[in-house]
């Protein structure tokens, strides 16, 4: 079995510009994600775009679709922005019932202390092995299906729907 990941940008691949104080994207920390979690399963990474979620289009949803169903792999796990990563998720869920695909993100950039980012690509890796066919979202150690969750905006964390 070889695992997709599949990089839309979002939180967990923002860049801390430390001269601006600014958030923003440069290349994808996926490379060294995984390098860090020591994987033993074979992984093929794309690149489909470096966006905040909250600027993602419906042109930039079916490219995350399109990369989906173009991939060989039965597995994928998609990292992207928490604050539209539902609306992502509902596009693949009406239409990819063959392969298991796992939305994950993050609240904090994987590069900042304390980040959830490792914890739920791992979490998301790991999952996205044994879940049977469909859309999932797995953040911070929970499981949900595509149509059922939410992101709590006060509490900062999703549960279900």
């Amino acid at each position: 079995m070889t695992l997709r990941i599949i990089a839309t940008g979002g939180t967990f691949d923002k860049h801390y510009n430390e001269l601006n104080g600014v958030l923003g994207f440069a290349e994808s920390h996926l490379p060294d994600v995984i390098k860090r979690t020591r994987m033993t399963i074979p992984v093929e990474l794309e690149v489909v775009s470096l966006l905040d979620s909250l600027d993602m289009q419906d042109a930039d949803r079916q490219r995350v679709l399109g990369a989906c169903q173009a991939a060989p792999e039965q597995a994928i796990v998609i990292v992207h922005g928490t604050d539209t990563m539902r609306e992502t998720a509902e596009v693949l869920g009406a239409a990819v019932s063959d392969k298991t695909i796992v939305f994950t993100g993050a609240m904090i950039p994987y590069e900042i202390a304390n980040s959830d980012a490792l914890f739920n690509f791992g979490f998301a890796c790991g999952v996205a092995q044994v879940l049977p066919p469909g859309v999932y979202v797995a953040m911070n150690g929970k499981i949900f299906s595509w149509d059922n969750v939410t992101k709590n905006r006060a509490a900062g964390v999703f549960q279900s729907a």
